[in-house]
């Protein structure tokens, strides 16, 4: 398989409505394969946050780290509620991860 790189920010969760962790990557497929690893350590490791709940795709990094920066500050009522307009069962999105070219 060839993995396309592309900026993206992403949710990784341990359950439904569970632990959220927010990231930025330029390429999500491996590095969500990172996290199921527990490759990191650190936070989602330790609460093993193995499930890609949501994500978006960026034209550029510098947009998909100011898009991360802006969610981590978010009350967690609206992240919840984003994670549910995409995912409202949050399964593990990780082997469906679509690689489009960005359209704003």
């Amino acid at each position: 398989m060839t993995v396309e790189k592309s900026p993206a920010v992403y949710m990784m969760a341990n359950r439904y409505r569970g632990t959220i962790y927010i990231g930025v990557t330029s390429d999500l497929w491996t590095r969500v394969l990172n996290h199921q690893a527990k490759a990191f350590g650190g936070f989602t490791a330790k609460y093993g946050l193995d499930r890609l709940v949501w994500y978006e795709h960026h034209s550029d990094m510098t947009t998909a780290i100011q898009r991360e920066t802006r969610l981590k500050a978010w009350k967690r009522d609206w992240k919840i509620e984003l994670v549910e307009t995409l995912n409202p069962d949050w399964a593990d999105l990780h082997d469906n991860i679509c690689y489009r070219p960005f359209q704003p």
